[in-house]
C-alpha cells in the first residue's frame, strides 16, 4: 500500500489488474477524451510503463482500491508529463464508469496531491486535460488546484491546473 484514505487505498499496479483496468481504459465512453480506447495489449503496456515508473521515479499511477470490499475502482497517481514543453509532476486519474460520481477520483487525487508535496517534496503539482473534459477539471478544482493556462498539444486545446505549496 502506498497511500491510504478514509475509503480507499492506492497500491502499485500488477498484471493481475489488466481485466479490471480494462473496464476503464478499454471503455469508449470513459476514454472519450483520449485518441482511442485501449486494446488489451495497450492496457498491459500501460501497467508495464507504470511498473517502470515505480523503479525509475519512485511513483506512477497506482491501483485505486475500495477498502470495504477490496474492489478495484480505477487508477490514480503521479507521473512526470510533458506539459507545454516542461516536464512536470502531474496527477492523473481514471475511474471505472460504474464507480464515477462517488467521490473516489477526488479522494484519491487529494491524497496524491498531499503525497506529492509531503512525501516527494514537490513544490507544485499539476493536472491537465483536454478542454472538454469537464469531469477531470472539476476534480482538479475540488482538490484546490487552479486553472493557470491552456495550450495546444497535437492540435487539441489542453487545460492546465496547478496546486502550489503555500508554506
Amino acid at each position: 500500500m502506498i497511500i491510504e484514505t478514509q475509503r480507499l487505498f492506492l497500491r502499485e499496479l500488477t498484471f493481475e489488474d489488466i481485466s479490471n483496468l480494462s473496464l476503464v481504459l478499454s471503455d469508449k465512453e470513459s476514454m472519450i477524451h483520449y485518441p482511442h480506447s485501449f486494446s488489451g495489449e495497450e492496457v498491459k503496456r500501460w501497467i508495464e510503463r507504470n511498473i517502470e515508473r515505480y523503479k525509475i521515479d519512485g511513483f506512477g499511477l497506482w491501483g485505486v482500491i475500495r477498502k470495504e470490499d477490496n474492489q478495484f475502482v480505477g487508477d490514480c497517481g503521479i507521473t512526470l508529463q510533458n506539459i507545454d514543453n516542461d516536464i512536470l509532476p502531474e496527477i492523473g486519474y481514471h475511474i471505472i464508469k460504474k464507480f464515477c460520481n462517488l467521490g473516489y477520483a477526488t479522494e484519491a487525487a487529494e491524497a496524491c496531491k498531499n503525497y506529492a508535496m509531503n512525501e516527494l517534496g514537490f513544490k507544485s503539482i499539476y493536472s491537465y486535460s483536454v478542454f472538454g473534459n469537464i469531469g477531470s477539471q472539476k476534480v482538479a478544482s475540488k482538490i484546490g488546484m487552479r486553472k493557470i493556462k491552456t495550450f495546444m498539444k497535437d492540435g487539441i486545446v489542453e487545460v492546465v491546473f496547478e496546486y502550489k505549496e503555500t508554506r
